[in-house]
């Protein structure tokens, strides 16, 4: 009999059993040769190793460049010209060692190393800098010398573990009103207090890394280990994570290991003059979809740099966890491009990267080693079997993989099909359909939908009418529509979500309009880049009450924890009604997706009792019309021995019924 839990889990997976045994075994193989020669907590400490390092006598810099022949510290204390007092010596086995007095360096000097190899030389950003800076003029990026006289000091300690995850993911930069690039600062005076309001427990944040272009959304990192300082500085976020502790949120960072920007004077790409420092040489150290370099995790050297930073992030900012960017794009030698994985066969055959795969399973461990209670999230699209599967069961350590495929099937349903053909079993298929040993995080729509060339789902809903009819004393029909079916998907991805919700900064509002951050195809401009945060407060449009709608739907969700609860079972799935009734978590959610047709005295099969609704899309308070008396308690009736519930259930309507107590 087979021993690896995940194949025990599913017994599809037998045919692949020596695969995923390789897998494990690779894995054990890795963690006990870095274990032979210390902990895998202290060989993720290259960051205090390595990089500028100040100390009791004065300033240390120690690099690896295996390929250089000579190597300065250049900056505002030379004057930019090589000076012979700071050049590195060479210590052996590429690396690089420059001790200083204390006197050297100040506070705020601006920094780089000019690097020399057989043939060339370059200008390099040191690879573990702990704060970089651009030139507002020049655009240029340098490191910076960061020892303020006041270091931030922790006085909040984060949430006990979270039984389920509301994620709110929320992008720093675009977060004012304003057309600008927003702050630490200002996100948190502004837009923390409504993440708090607004009751989820978990805020992601996106583009901490620094990356030189602020139009990828931070997912071209050049600087690992440096907080983007166009958002303000170490000690900012480090106040931002300590507040969002104190009012009770986890804090978790997108972290982008699945490849790095391409440029050479900014980031990692020929470090020490050779393509294969970091990364794979040739095309396979090229991805072909997104323009940067991808890293070969084969490499010891980049074992250490990548665990380090999980393990940087955690302890000097206090983060609780991640969530991985790129993970399908790691597992896949073809990144997963142009692949529909229909089969078993397409995640098990010679297309995988066996190192990545052991690099996750070591990062999933060494995170778990020092939080125990860490959220980390896998952006996995394919489906990979034991994405989110505790290693010792033969996953890879995940505690959550997104579930992707929902707003896609949302997306394609809006675009594709008219209401009436909305197919009330098919959607609770998708929307419930999971693997069994493995917790999704559900959404409707995150950052990806919002993005321009895609839209949100009240831009799919309403289209132009949202600029000329969301005051609720003139919304249109199309609106009208809009309004009541946004409140539908949303309550119907939460309350079938496997075991998490997520959802993305002012979506929670309807917010109108695409994510377009300054470019040159449109001039530079941020009026796409920001979150008009004065239509949820304006009470004379839809928008307010939209958000007011997920407020209470995120409240009932946490009240009767029904995230954490069974998987939902269904009552009934009427194609022609298009009625869709789910017992979880001990309620009755009744959807009504018919776009015409209202129910009077609507009866199903239900556990004998009396019921009450408790939240309802149809209430006034939500926009909605209040066909259904709130106050009226439901009582089953008996026939032939069963018992039976006969409800009222109005067309485009969703809402939740508790059985009362005898």
């Amino acid at each position: 009999m087979n021993n690896i839990q995940l194949i025990v889990n599913d017994p599809y997976l037998e045919p692949f059993e020596e695969k995923i045994s390789q897998r494990i075994a690779n894995f054990n193989k890795k963690n006990a040769e870095i274990s032979g020669k210390k902990s895998l907590n202290d060989f993720s400490n290259a960051h205090l190793f390595f990089g500028l390092i100040k100390t009791a006598k004065g300033w240390i810099y120690r690099d690896r460049l295996p390929n250089a022949t000579e190597v300065y510290l250049t900056g505002d204390f030379t004057e930019w010209k090589i000076d012979e007092k700071f050049k590195l010596n060479n210590e052996g086995n590429g690396i690089f060692l420059l001790e200083l007095p204390q006197n050297a360096l100040k506070h705020g000097d601006l920094y780089k190393l000019l690097v020399k190899w057989q043939g060339g030389e370059g200008e390099r950003v040191p690879a573990y800098a702990k704060r970089v800076i651009q030139d507002d003029n020049t655009k240029i990026f340098s490191a910076q010398v960061w020892n303020p006289s006041e270091k931030y000091k922790f006085q909040h300690k984060a949430p006990e573990k979270l039984d389920s995850v509301l994620v709110y993911e929320a992008h720093i930069g675009m977060s004012s009103e304003e057309g600008k690039v927003s702050t630490f600062q200002e996100f948190r005076k502004n837009v923390l207090p409504h993440v708090v309001k607004s009751g989820y427990n978990v805020l992601q944040l996106m583009a901490i890394q620094e990356h030189p272009y602020y139009g990828s959304f931070g997912y071209h990192v050049s600087s690992f280990f440096a907080v983007s300082s166009r958002f303000g500085t170490p000690e900012d976020l480090k106040q931002l994570i300590d507040e969002a502790h104190e009012k009770g949120l986890m804090v978790i960072m997108d972290l982008v290991h699945s490849h790095a920007v391409r440029n050479e004077n900014e980031g990692l790409s020929k470090y020490d003059g050779t393509e294969y420092q970091y990364f794979h040489e040739g095309t396979r150290g090229l991805h072909p979809a997104w323009d940067s370099r991808c890293f070969n995790y084969g490499n010891d050297e980049v074992l250490h740099f990548l665990l380090s930073n999980c393990k940087f992030w955690l302890e000097e900012y206090n983060f609780d966890g991640f969530r991985f960017d790129g993970v399908t794009s790691m597992l896949y030698l073809n990144h997963g491009l142009e692949t529909d994985f229909v089969s078993y066969d397409q995640y098990f055959n010679d297309n995988q990267d066996e190192d990545a795969a052991t690099y996750l399973m070591l990062a999933n461990k060494l995170i778990h080693d020092i939080k125990p209670h860490a959220i980390v999230i896998a952006e996995e699209m394919s489906g990979m079997p034991g994405t989110a599967t505790p290693i010792e069961e033969g996953g890879y350590g995940f505690d959550y993989r997104l579930a992707m495929g929902v707003p896609d099937f949302w997306i394609k349903l809006i675009k594709e099909f008219k209401d009436e053909q909305w197919i009330v079993g098919d959607i609770f298929y998708q929307l419930t359909n999971k693997r069994n040993d493995e917790k999704v995080i559900s959404y409707a729509e995150s950052h990806d939908q919002a993005l321009v060339g895609d839209k949100t789902i009240i831009m799919r809903l309403a289209n132009s009418d949202i600029y000329y009819h969301m005051k609720i004393d003139n919304m249109s029909i199309k609106v009208e529509r809009a309004v009541a079916l946004h409140k539908i998907i949303r309550l119907l991805t939460i309350v079938t979500a496997g075991d998490g919700y997520l959802n993305f900064m002012g979506n929670e509002f309807a917010h109108p309009e695409w994510i377009d951050f300054p470019r040159e195809g449109n001039g530079w401009a941020y009026n796409y880049a920001r979150r008009q945060w004065s239509l949820y407060k304006n009470k004379l449009l839809a928008y307010h009450f939209l958000g007011e709608f997920d407020k209470q739907m995120i409240k009932l969700t946490k009240k009767h924890e029904i995230l954490s609860s069974k998987k939902p079972f269904a009552i009934v799935q009427h194609t022609s009604d298009q009625v869709l009734i789910f017992k979880r978590a001990d309620l009755l959610f009744v959807f009504n997706l018919n776009p015409t047709q209202s129910f009077e005295g609507y009866g199903f099969q239900i556990d004998k009792g009396k019921y009450k609704i408790i939240f309802s899309s149809d209430n006034k308070k939500f926009l909605g019309y209040n066909r259904l008396d709130e106050k009226l308690t439901y009582e089953t009736q008996e026939i032939d021995g069963k018992n039976y519930l006969q409800l009222y259930i109005p067309n485009r309507c969703g809402f939740v019924m508790k059985r009362l107590k005898r």
